[in-house]
């Protein structure tokens, strides 16, 4: 079983192979959709994922198990 941790940067590495360079754009998306219908939790959950794939964007081999 995953630990919250290891969730969100599956999360991260999701968006990143299924968007890439547009990956932060699609992360923004969701926040604001999120933001939206006043849903705190996905919006702090999606923040956070946003947070990692900012390190797998300046360190690819971040989040990946070694």
């Amino acid at each position: 079983m995953l630990n919250r941790d290891q969730e969100l940067w599956a999360v991260a590495l999701w968006v990143e192979k299924n968007h890439g360079d547009q990956g932060g754009t699609y992360i923004l998306g969701r926040v604001e959709r999120l933001t939206s219908v006043n849903d705190d939790g996905g919006v702090a959950m999606w923040r956070e994922v946003a947070d990692r794939f900012e390190q797998l964007r300046k360190n690819p081999g971040a989040g990946k198990a070694s």
